[in-house]
């Protein structure tokens, strides 16, 4: 049974990990990256989340290695306060307390116990650089309220602030202006530059600065594409700057390598370029690599590049500019048109990803599965082109089916609609298209539906259109004398007065079709398309429509623009009870009768669980999110839960998760995910599934008690493999000091021999007599071989408690005794 506990909304993943930039590793084995309120520590290799830092309570704007233990991980958040990890253990260690909101935090060896971070102090939108002292404390939480100023009117971003040549001086960029502060001397140059003065809109604002690790040296990006080398600013008029041009836009971000040999940059182009030698005419390229890149971090090693993309995507480089890992985390799209579903056979969250994408994310994992590629075209990055839009999609028949809409249109009588129809294809273990649909409707399609109830003998599929009309899309045979196949075909065009369809949905059982137009609703017998009753409120245009399910399934709900939600029973034909309620969100659960209504008023967003039977709410929570609501779905449970109060047991069958306009993932829990299963219980869990090698026992850890008490059931039915610790061979092996030991190559083949199974069963016939004589000839070595033998037995016996004490072959003793008879002359040599 579960412990009572407050529910609470918790942010269940899908955060920002191009948020800030990535930091590796001092070893490189491990990147870190921010994740909405926490840290998350990947591997390099193995592409897996190590461990979730989570300790803030607000948004995580940066984090840093300790420069003084390279084991240890800063971090700063908005919640202002500044914490020190062990990232290794994924432990906090301590947190300082500033007390004002941290918006970006660095570190720079030479300042032993400072940092330097980006705060507001006066008014939102002007920003300083400031270095806070970390005071020397063994409490836990210490405040850290001593800020030394050091530049002011700075950009909010990270990637405008940048430290050089390890420490003396620090350059910022805003707008057309170039600041560097040096420590030293504690004075500060401005530099100009001299088009912008002149030119109100001239497209050479800087954008993002990089300083080179060991010289005096500045690289600056600007909105022209263009970056620019500084040198010669100690003084502010004989500066000098060179210009590198291959971006045709903005420049995002730069980054020297540790050598300072190489310049890295990217922007909207999707390219990687390597500028060596800080030359024009030596550069090296990266291409393809998916979406805009926002980000560029090197390693303390060298050996690693990153970049940060657009898609939520963080591509791990080799120094030879070959990718060699990709962390993939929930594609922000410009716009979530089809929704949030749930692949049936999955279990994944289905969504808008990359443009023309459909993307299949891991809830449990926080990771993305794979991309659905629907439009099956080229994107062209250009904001002024407009693309192909992925507007509609919809599972159905368990999985079977899927179908998709996708519309674009330049102006309003140009209106170029597809809607597709994929397969699901066992052996290819993903979806292929089956049937495509050339203006399926004459306007904009709205709403479709899959018929999902369990004995629908015949696939269909129900689209609604702002033309009017909505249309039963029907599975029949397309068979022809080359192949069997089977294709989507109209079977129905129903309508009601002219009016805009909105909505459309089947009934649990598929007797049922509910499909608004407009401020009323209809109902449709699905056999026979007859109109059977309509509902009109007049409260406004129907926004959302669902059955009711289970013992509610004679109640149909729906909810209006003007924020009237109606409950209308199907066996009497009238209105059961309104509420008056903003509905934004509207999700049934498909486990039980409960459904989850998100209301939109002035302060946030609310929560109302109720059934269609009773108007009464079961769980009533204000303020889950202060933004608006977009979108909700149920995600049944695995494991049911158990919680006993009538107010949470509308979680005990299904999860409810719900998108933020921001696209921010939330879900309900009386804890986090992260503490329900942590990355160490997961280790722990991979270790107990190891296979029961010989090497396992050699090197692992033994089993536990209730694994004895299994093989000990199994025995007779199991054969068994010898225990290597009963092995004489194997003992000597490894209780021999490895300095005195001989070469590998010397013992490879009595250690493989002594790891085969002996045949016990042979009978007297069967030995060779050569191992008689054999015997008859060593029998003055006999005595010393069975008291070495008794030793090892009482050895194995002390050790091993109940265990079955393995018996020597007498080809095994054979082995033994070559093995002492061999010659260790060699050691006295040494």
């Amino acid at each position: 049974m579960v412990e009572e506990e407050n529910i609470r909304v918790v942010r269940c993943g899908g955060s920002e990990l191009n948020f800030r930039r990535a930091v590796f590793s001092a070893d490189s084995k491990y990147i870190f990256c921010v994740s909405g309120d926490f840290v998350k520590v990947y591997s390099t290799v193995t592409e897996e989340c190590v461990h979730i830092l989570h300790g803030h309570r607000n948004l995580v704007t940066g984090i840093q290695l300790n420069p003084n233990n390279h084991l240890q991980l800063y971090s700063c958040s908005l919640d202002g306060t500044i914490k020190l990890w062990d990232y290794i253990d994924g432990i906090l260690i301590k947190t300082f307390t500033v007390g004002c909101k941290l918006h970006a935090l660095f570190t720079v060896a030479q300042a032993e116990d400072s940092v330097f971070a980006i705060v507001n102090k006066e008014k939102p939108d002007i920003f300083q650089l400031v270095s806070v002292k970390l005071p020397k404390s063994s409490s836990q939480e210490v405040e850290a309220k001593e800020l030394s100023f050091v530049l002011d009117y700075i950009n909010q971003s990270p990637k405008c602030i940048a430290f050089g040549n390890e420490g003396v001086y620090v350059a910022a960029v805003r707008e057309f202006y170039l600041s560097v502060y040096f420590f030293k001397k504690k004075t500060t140059s401005r530099f100009t530059l001299s088009s912008s003065r002149n030119k109100k809109h001239a497209k050479n604002n800087f954008t993002c600065v990089a300083c080179h690790p060991t010289e005096d040296c500045i690289a600056s990006g600007h909105m022209d594409g263009k970056i620019r080398l500084w040198r010669n600013f100690y003084d502010d008029k004989k500066y000098t700057y060179t210009c590198l041009h291959w971006h045709h836009d903005m420049v995002m971000d730069l980054a020297f390598s540790v050598t300072g040999t190489s310049l890295l940059s990217g922007g909207r182009e999707s390219v990687l370029v390597e500028w060596r030698d800080a030359t024009e005419k030596n550069k090296e390229f990266l291409p393809r690599l998916g979406a805009t890149i926002e980000h560029i971090s090197v390693s303390p090693a060298g050996d690693l590049f990153c970049t940060s993309h657009s898609d939520n995507k963080i591509i791990i480089i080799h120094r030879n500019l070959e990718a060699s890992a990709v962390i993939q985390g929930l594609v922000k799209d410009r716009s979530i048109f089809t929704g949030l579903m749930i692949d049936p056979r999955t279990k994944a969250l289905v969504l808008n990803g990359k443009p023309g994408h459909l993307q299949f994310y891991s809830l449990q994992s926080d990771k993305q599965l794979y991309n659905l590629d629907i439009i099956q075209q080229e994107y062209i990055n250009d904001y002024g082109l407009i693309q192909i839009e992925l507007t509609k999609a919809a599972f159905g028949c368990f999985g079977n089916w899927l179908a998709t809409v996708e519309q674009r249109q330049e102006k309003e009588t140009e209106l170029e609609l597809q809607m597709k129809l994929w397969m699901y294809n066992k052996k290819t273990q993903g979806f292929i298209l089956n049937t495509k649909i050339n203006m399926p409707h004459e306007d904009c399609i709205t709403a479709l539906c899959f018929c999902n109830a369990e004995k629908s003998e015949q696939p269909t599929l129900v689209t609604a259109s702002k033309d009017g009309y909505f249309k039963v899309w029907i599975l029949t045979d397309d068979s022809d004398i080359y192949k069997k196949a089977v294709g989507w075909t109209c079977d129905f065009v129903g309508s009601y007065h002219k009016y805009q369809a909105t909505n459309c949905c089947f009934s649990e059982d598929g007797s049922l079709l509910a499909v608004s137009f407009e401020e009323i609703v209809t109902i449709w017998d699905s056999i026979t398309w007859e109109l059977k009753c309509t509902f009109c409120q007049r409260a406004g245009k129907i926004r959302h429509l669902c059955f009711g399910r289970l013992t509610c399934s004679k109640y149909l709900l729906g909810a209006t623009e003007n924020g009237i939600l109606c409950c209308w029973n199907l066996l009497s034909c009238a209105l059961e009870w309104n509420a008056k309620l903003n509905v934004r969100v509207m999700e049934p659960d498909p486990n039980s009768e409960n459904i989850a209504a998100i209301s939109q008023s002035s302060v946030g967003s609310d929560l109302f669980v109720f059934k269609p039977s009773e108007p009464r709410p079961l769980y009533i929570q204000k303020g889950i999110s202060r933004e608006e609501v977009q979108w909700g779905v149920f995600v049944p449970r695995d494991v049911p839960e158990s919680f006993t109060s009538e107010a949470y047991q509308w979680l005990n069958r299904s999860q409810f998760y719900f998108l933020t306009k921001s696209q921010s993932l939330l879900t309900f829990s009386t804890k986090s995910p992260e503490e329900k299963l942590t990355p160490t219980s997961k280790q722990l869990l991979a270790e107990e599934s190891l296979p029961t090698t010989p090497f396992y026992f050699i090197l692992g850890k033994h089993r536990q008690l209730q694994d004895e008490k299994l093989n000990e059931t199994l025995e007779n039915e199991l054969v068994q493999l010898p225990l290597t610790e009963n092995i004489p061979a194997v003992s000597e092996l490894l209780h021999t000091p490895a300095h005195v030991l001989p070469s590998a190559a010397f013992l490879c083949s009595m250690f493989v021999n002594s790891l085969l199974l002996s045949t016990e069963t042979k009978s007297a016939k069967e030995i060779p007599e050569d191992v008689d004589m054999e015997e008859e000839k060593e029998s003055e070595d006999s005595d010393e071989e069975n008291d070495f033998i008794e030793k090892v037995q009482d050895t194995n016996n002390t050790g091993l408690g109940e265990d079955i004490i393995h018996q020597l072959s007498k080809s095994e003793e054979k082995e033994l005794r070559k093995f002492r008879k061999i010659d260790y002359s060699w050691i006295a040599a040494l």
